[in-house]
């Protein structure tokens, strides 16, 4: 707990908000000569868990700069300032001693699959229902683009309506989100918009295409004062996500990891009293959507090093997905404590003493499509055709069966695999 305290005792200079308004600089401008510069024991603190987090922070730089800073030139520290906000949130003290590895928490099995002899692939399957396509697109749509047709594309949309029905059931308010973002905006969530390692696109105007709802929807709170009252404030958006990474992964191939996909995010600003039971919402609502639809799944403690940057604790859920023979990730939901609330300057007004204080953010994915519709086909497979889970039905029409479709024209690949068979 020793760290936790001295991280979050060190928030004000962790962080460079950035508000918008006039009034809101001003005043950040005023407070920035009352921010503190760490001690040789607090710089320990930060280090350790830095390490712990296996972060590529420039600690020697940081310690050099609090030196500089201690003169008080305005330059120096805001050299500081920046260094410090790319240091990781606070790690949960339970985590302390996960090492590298995620703990199961729990395991679900809803199916009887048959033998794995008898089990294809999600790729197989879609491409010989002549529903999929992704060979051949880099003329026109580039590397790890897809085109989902007929009856898997109204899978997609069924999936996106049915987790919109069940999180919005427990009070989650719909938002339709922009996918275009300031810089600074996907910063202060917590991912890096610069460097080798940045999984964003970044557009000529500056600007970025969002990688998640979550930014948006933690965008469109920023600089405001809330009242206690109105806490926790949960909502929810259905967005396109853009993602500038690649795998060469077997294991990866495919849809599993593309460059854009369709995503139902749940976000929420709390108090800090609130975020550890909101974070334990969020997981019970996502249990209940992969429960109901069938899976085979379980559910994981995410150790230090596989929190990002502003996850203070992380739970992952992985379905298991036959054709592949292997756990693929499903969803996640995390508590980021005031990490990108004070970055964002997202505040809250206490009712008992009328203090104003920094409030809390919790995200998880309800739904993310590419990956779901390779644990539903593989799961559901059947020798005429996929079975429709029976909470997507009601989306389809009643439809029982996904069965070949003869409307679209096959593609090249798939005449050539028949040719073969």
């Amino acid at each position: 707990m020793k760290l936790l305290t001295n991280v979050r005792r060190l928030r004000p200079l962790l962080t460079l908000r950035r508000q918008r308004s006039h009034d809101a600089k001003a005043s950040l401008a005023a407070e920035a000569p009352r921010q503190p510069v760490p001690t040789s024991a607090q710089l320990d603190e930060l280090e350790r868990n830095v390490v712990l987090r296996q972060h590529q922070n420039n600690l020697p730089l940081i310690r050099s700069l609090v030196e500089q800073a201690k003169d008080g030139d305005p330059d120096t520290l805001s050299r500081l300032r920046s260094e410090l906000e790319q240091l990781p949130n606070a790690t949960h003290p339970r985590l302390q001693d996960y090492g590298v590895e995620p703990r199961e928490l729990a395991q679900y099995v809803h199916r009887e699959l048959p033998p794995q002899a008898n089990l294809k692939e999600f790729s197989e399957l879609a491409r010989s229902l002549n529903l999929f396509r992704m060979d051949h697109l880099g003329n026109y749509t580039g590397h790890k683009s897809y085109y989902l047709t007929g009856q898997l594309a109204m899978l997609e949309q069924a999936i996106i309506q049915y987790a919109l029905q069940a999180v919005t059931g427990h009070g989650f308010k719909l938002i339709s989100v922009p996918d275009i973002l300031p810089r600074e905006v996907i910063e202060s969530c917590g991912m890096r918009t610069e460097g080798e390692r940045t999984q964003v696109y970044k557009l000529d105007t500056g600007e970025c295409l969002s990688g998640t709802s979550e930014m948006a929807l933690a965008g469109l709170y920023q600089g405001k004062q809330l009242s206690e009252e109105q806490l926790p404030l949960k909502v929810t958006a259905v967005s396109r996500c853009y993602r500038a990474e690649t795998s060469g992964l077997q294991e990866e191939k495919g849809i599993y990891r593309v460059h854009q996909f369709t995503k139902v995010e749940m976000f929420a600003i709390c108090t800090a009293e609130q975020s550890e039971t909101e974070l334990e919402e969020f997981k019970n609502i996502e249990l209940d959507l992969f429960r109901c639809l069938g899976l085979n799944f379980r559910l994981l403690d995410m150790p230090p090093c596989e929190l990002g940057t502003p996850a203070y604790q992380k739970y992952d859920i992985e379905a298991w997905m036959p054709g592949r023979q292997m756990w693929g990730e499903l969803s996640s939901c995390s508590n980021c404590t005031d990490y990108q609330a004070k970055r964002l300057g997202i505040r809250y007004r206490r009712s008992s003493d009328g203090q104003v204080l920094h409030a809390h953010t919790i995200n998880g994915t309800a739904t993310a499509i590419p990956r779901l519709l390779i644990a539903l086909l593989e799961s559901y497979q059947r020798s005429e055709g996929i079975e429709i889970p029976a909470v997507l039905r009601p989306f389809m029409d009643g439809q029982e069966l996904i069965t070949r479709n003869k409307r679209i024209p096959e593609t090249k690949l798939v005449k050539f695999i028949k040719a073969q068979i």
